[in-house]
């Protein structure tokens, strides 16, 4: 099968691409409003992309009224944000966490979330996440009226005690659990894991 993509509709697109690329890391972007309502939300157009500088990219889309998401509103207007990194814990959290709750409805209060104090940006962390990435905007790329790249500088990284090794920087792969995006309401574990060149796993 040959599907050219300029034939498609977007919604068709978007199937075939999450249904594809799979499993996406998730970018719980946690941010203040500017009323001061503690605003996190998933996003799995997600990965980092370098380490001189360290950098990660989110895409973003608008919401389903055609609006522009909380997240992206506060990005732009503070130019920081956090990515917070789902694991197996948090999982269900996050899920509530991406309804489209109104401007004035703090998602941390919907999913029983901590804000905690972030260290370098004025935002807030998840204070249950099992890492945290404080960043700044390094800069935004409009791409079309639906989709935003938020290309974002990382400035510390804030890890649940046990998941990183003080002294070799190597992460726990005992202590780390994270979940993967597939597509629709499905997710997936990195509990399976194997070294290559050799026979897989059954």
């Amino acid at each position: 099968m040959d599907l050219r993509l300029d034939e498609l509709s977007a919604h068709e697109r978007y199937k075939l691409l999450i249904g594809l690329v799979i499993p996406r890391p998730i970018a719980w972007i946690s941010t203040w409003s500017e009323n001061g309502v503690a605003n996190c939300a998933p996003f799995s157009f997600f990965n980092v992309f370098s380490e001189d500088p360290p950098l990660c990219v989110i895409g973003i889309n608008p919401r389903s009224d055609g609006q522009t998401k909380h997240s992206l509103k506060n990005i732009r207007r503070s130019g920081e944000f956090i990515v917070n990194l789902v694991d197996e814990a948090t999982a269900n959290a996050m899920h509530i966490s991406s309804g489209e709750f109104p401007e004035e409805v703090s998602e941390f209060a919907q999913a029983r979330l901590t804000p905690a104090p972030g260290a370098m940006v004025k935002h807030p962390r998840i204070a249950e996440a099992a890492a945290c990435l404080e960043c700044r905007v390094e800069r935004l790329l409009e791409i079309s009226g639906t989709r935003v790249l938020v290309l974002g500088e990382i400035l510390l990284i804030h890890a649940r005690e046990g998941i990183i090794d003080p002294r070799s920087k190597r992460i726990s792969e005992e202590h780390y659990r994270p979940i993967g995006r597939l597509f629709a309401d499905r997710y997936c574990t990195t509990r399976q894991r194997f070294n290559l060149p050799g026979k897989l796993p059954a």
